[in-house]
């Protein structure tokens, strides 16, 4: 059967928007799987989804034409291999910050002979159909994160590492690696300076760039050439709104007593 892939729109030239899913509940990752974003990302690092959690969001998302991507805890093979096995069509995976880490992300997302992957993709075989295997390593999207002043220095090397699709930069790391606050975006030369070499070097290497955004950045971030952007997300919203109703009500409130 025909896979849905992200390497297929980057390679039409295609930007792509994604939702990011911070909390546990299924029923979210439904909703942004319908909601008109081409990927949605669990995010296992700093969301607080463990793997039970992963494959229910990921079956959730499945009858969407959105492509489901897990932002995996580290870069370690034995829990990326378990989020592709679940359905995972894409594993972004922190702080890659040389080229020997980027070949570590690689083997672990690619089956022989690209990679050491091991097989057995119980999930991914009912999800995709029993050819699986033999579509995976071009299905799967191998996505590592800059997010150091290191891994900017040395992008050239870790984007000439094959196998690698995109790069994911994650603002609020980088930031406070260049002694800055941490924030999805800086005022200044320095930031800026910093993930526009990181286009440049995709650009050279024909890799897709993708970064942390929100929509309000989203037309900047698309402007300076990346082509994966991150603007809907499930937590902070949700807080935000909820404290405004707060604030709204209590407010009212006191205004009726003067």
């Amino acid at each position: 059967m025909e896979v849905r892939s992200l390497r297929q729109r980057w390679g039409d030239g295609a930007t792509t928007l994604g939702a990011w899913i911070s909390l546990r509940d299924p029923l979210l990752a439904e909703v942004a799987g319908r909601a008109g974003f081409d990927y949605v990302v669990v995010d296992m690092q700093h969301g607080v989804n463990d793997y039970s959690d992963v494959v229910a969001m990921l079956q959730a998302v499945s009858p969407s034409a959105t492509v489901p991507l897990v932002r995996v805890p580290w870069n370690e093979q034995g829990i990326i291999g378990r989020v592709l096995d679940a359905g995972a069509l894409g594993v972004i995976i922190p702080m890659v910050n040389t080229a020997d880490e980027a070949r570590r992300a690689v083997t672990a997302c690619r089956y022989p002979p690209d990679g050491t992957r091991s097989i057995g993709p119980f999930v991914a075989r009912i999800r995709y159909g029993l050819d699986y295997p033999s579509i995976a390593n071009e299905a799967v999207a191998c996505i590592p994160m800059i997010e150091t002043r290191q891994a900017v220095e040395g992008i050239d090397e870790i984007l000439a590492v094959p196998g690698i699709d995109a790069v994911y930069v994650g603002p609020a790391d980088l930031s406070m690696s260049y002694g800055l606050a941490p924030r999805v975006d800086q005022q200044g030369e320095l930031f800026d300076s910093a993930i526009a070499e990181v286009v440049d070097a995709c650009r050279r290497h024909q890799v897709t760039p993708g970064i942390h955004a929100n929509t309000s950045l989203a037309a900047k971030r698309h402007a300076a050439g990346f082509r994966m952007i991150t603007v809907g997300f499930d937590a902070a919203p949700a807080f935000a709104a909820l404290q405004a109703d707060a604030s709204t009500a209590r407010r009212a409130i006191d205004e009726a007593q003067v």
